[in-house]
Formats: C-alpha cells, sequence, structure tokens
C-alpha cells in the first residue's frame, strides 16, 4: 500500500493527532518534537530562561521539511498498525428516524450481519426529528474516529440541504461516504374508487378533473410529496398535495375515496394491492419489481422524466481515516453481497447495491441536485 493511499497529501486531523501521539510515546521528558517545536525555538524565554537560538533562515525549509519526514515516518509505524486493529469497540449507527419506521427496520437488519463482519457489536441509535436532519447533523459533528456513523436516507441527505433555510451541516464537507446499501423505488397507489386501472387512464382523467385528485404523503418536503410534484409538473396535470403524518393516516382516506393517489415503497401497501384494496399503476424505476411485475415503469408509460426512490447509505463524519472507511466499505458491501440478506432486502422492495465510497459520493451530488430542482419548481418549504 502507498504512502499517498494511506495519507492524503493534506495531513489533515489525523496525521497531526498521531505524531503527537508518536512524539508522546517516544522523545525524552522535555525534548521537543517535529517541525512545529524547531520553528517556535527562537525567541527569549520569559524569566530568565536563556535564549533559545533559531536555525538560520537557509536551514528552516530543511527543518520544516525534515519534521514533516518525521511525521510520516511514525504515521507508517504507529497509523497502520491502529488502523489494523479497529474497530476495538462498539460502533454507533445513528438513525435519524424514530424506531419502527421501515428505514430504522432495515437499518437493524443490516447492521445485525454487519456487526459479525466487523467483530464488533454495531449499537442502533435513533435520533428522529426534522425530516432526518437532527441524527445527520449529530454525525456530521462527531469524532471522525469511525465510532459514529449515520444510516443516510433520501431525506436529510439529498432534499434537506434544498428543503431546510438553515441546516447544521453540508452533505458534500462534513460527510465521509461509505456505501449505498440499497435502493427502493416509488410506487404509485390508486384508490379503489378512483375510475383509473392505468398510468394512461389517470392522466386523462387527471385532464378531464383539474384539481379534483388528491395525492396523499407523509408531509411537506418528504419524497413521497416530492415524487407527486414531480409527477405533477412531467405529465402537466393539476392534482392536490395532501399531507399526512404518516402512513397509518394516509392508508384510511385512500381507501374510502377521500385521497385517490399516493406514492410510497412497496412494502407499506403491497398487503391492500393483494387483497384487491388498492391499485399499483406505475413504479418510479428503469425496472420492474419482482414483488409487482405486472406494474410497469415510468419510461414504459412515456413518463421517463419521472424517477425516484428512498434509499439507503452509510456515511461517517468528515475526516474519517481512509482506512477505516475502507474497513467499513468492504465488510458493509460483503454483508450485502450475501444472498440470504439480498433476498430479505428484495422481499422488502429494496434493490440491493454496495456501491464504493466515490460511487455513493457522486450518487448522492446528482439527487440532491435533482431533488432542488423539484423543490424550487414546487414552492415546498419546511421552515
Amino acid at each position: 500500500m502507498t504512502i499517498a493511499r494511506l495519507f492524503p497529501s493534506s495531513l489533515g486531523r489525523v496525521s497531526r493527532e498521531f505524531s503527537k501521539r508518536a512524539c508522546a510515546r517516544l522523545r525524552p521528558e522535555n525534548a521537543s518534537c517535529g517541525a512545529t517545536r524547531l520553528a517556535g525555538a527562537g525567541t527569549p524565554k520569559a524569566g530568565g530562561g536563556g535564549l533559545r537560538t533559531s536555525p538560520p533562515a537557509s536551514q528552516a525549509p530543511l527543518l520544516k521539511k525534515g519534521g514533516e519526514v518525521f511525521s510520516l515516518a511514525l504515521l507508517l509505524a504507529l497509523g497502520t498498525g491502529a488502523f489494523a486493529q479497529y474497530p476495538t469497540k462498539p460502533i454507533r449507527l445513528v438513525v435519524p428516524f424514530p424506531a419502527g419506521e421501515s428505514v430504522d427496520a432495515t437499518a437493524r437488519l443490516v447492521a445485525q450481519s454487519w456487526s459479525t463482519a466487523l467483530g464488533q457489536q454495531i449499537l442502533v441509535d435513533n435520533r428522529g426529528g426534522a425530516g432526518g436532519t437532527i441524527g445527520s447533523e449529530a454525525v456530521a459533528k462527531s469524532a471522525p474516529d469511525g465510532y459514529t456513523i449515520l444510516w443516510g436516507n433520501v431525506g436529510p441527505l439529498a432534499i434537506g440541504p434544498g428543503l431546510y433555510k438553515q441546516l447544521g451541516y453540508d452533505v458534500a464537507k462534513d460527510f465521509e461516504p461509505v456505501s449505498l446499501v440499497a435502493i427502493l423505488p416509488f410506487v404509485l397507489f390508486a384508490s379503489p374508487v378512483l375510475p383509473a386501472n392505468s398510468v394512461v387512464e389517470l392522466l386523462a382523467y387527471a385532464r378531464a378533473h383539474p384539481g379534483e385528485i388528491n395525492f396523499g404523503s407523509t408531509g411537506v418536503g418528504s419524497g413521497l410529496h416530492l415524487i407527486g410534484e414531480l409527477l405533477k409538473s412531467e405529465a402537466a396535470i393539476q392534482i392536490v398535495h395532501v399531507p399526512y403524518k404518516g402512513v397509518a393516516q394516509a392508508l384510511p382516506e385512500m381507501m374510502s375515496g377521500k385521497v385517490q393517489i399516493a406514492f410510497n415503497t412497496i412494502p407499506a401497501f403491497l398487503p391492500h394491492v393483494k387483497s384487491g384494496r388498492l391499485k399499483a399503476l406505475v413504479i418510479t424505476s428503469t425496472l420492474r419489481s419482482p414483488l409487482l411485475p405486472d406494474v410497469p415503469t415510468t419510461p414504459e408509460v412515456g413518463l421517463p422524466g419521472v424517477l425516484g426512490a428512498s434509499w439507503h447509505a452509510v456515511v461517517a463524519p468528515a475526516g474519517t481515516p481512509r482506512e477505516i472507511v475502507s474497513r467499513l466499505y468492504r465488510t458493509l458491501v460483503g454483508t450485502i453481497a450475501v444472498l440470504e440478506m439480498r433476498n430479505t432486502l428484495v422481499a422488502q422492495g429494496a434493490r440491493p447495491v454496495g456501491s464504493s465510497p466515490e460511487e455513493l459520493r457522486t450518487f448522492m451530488r446528482e439527487e440532491a441536485a435533482k431533488w432542488a430542482r423539484v423543490i424550487q419548481s414546487s414552492g415546498a418549504r419546511a421552515d
């Protein structure tokens, strides 16, 4: 492994910390260590301690360089061992949503097997509120040591930056991507009383009855709200948004016909589709779901721009050492690759992914840009 890979060109907080620890271990009680002490050794010491002479100006760059080389050498000697031992204690996985919700259930499912791969327990810590941004901010401000990580979601990592005027974190600057775990496409569900059994029929009905169709969601600015706004824009139809606090409140309204359509992930409404109490019209993906194989994709029905999904991803605080991120990534991807885990995720309406950190970085950037456009055009605002 090269030094360039193990230690970025900017040594940053991690390098300085390891250097200080190494100096403390190796130097005599009162000896100075590294370029920092050498560079500061040219002023008379107050109180008559004598004059400590500065090195000639021509030697300063060499001494500074020597200090950097010394730091790197110590990092090579001590840092590799520290990284190799990670993790040495339980890891806290912050889920920025309440316990019992679908995001939490998936996080706990993966965490159980991931703990085995890491050789340490992963403790799920639910910190819900403000669309997932409260728990996400807590992780962004945590120590970048690999022992506090975030179970990220489309809400706080892609929608939040465009939805909130003041956000306590910057996704691009404050997080280190680990891996995209899974994608859960949205499905457009319809009330049984709606006289439309396909998207083509729905759009025709909506155009003939502008403003008469209500679409439900789990709140202003939620993914389920914004995908409805995207459909409204792309299909050029007038439908009315009705926000609810959760699926449990929206479901009876759909069955009674007070709300005619709603987007959601598959698990929440699948039993009701199978029982005939709801209709599944289209999935917002380029691929059909094995759980609803007869439901067409949005590109198939002439709506290629209506693509969207909930998704799960793991990120760490910015500055987390590269080797720790790599270990988290490798063990997480290995966990997702197990056939039993993949089958379980598919049964929950998810498409297992297991991306690289860089792929996740690109994915989050593209998702944030897409949802920012929808938020701007719809006028959605959370605060």
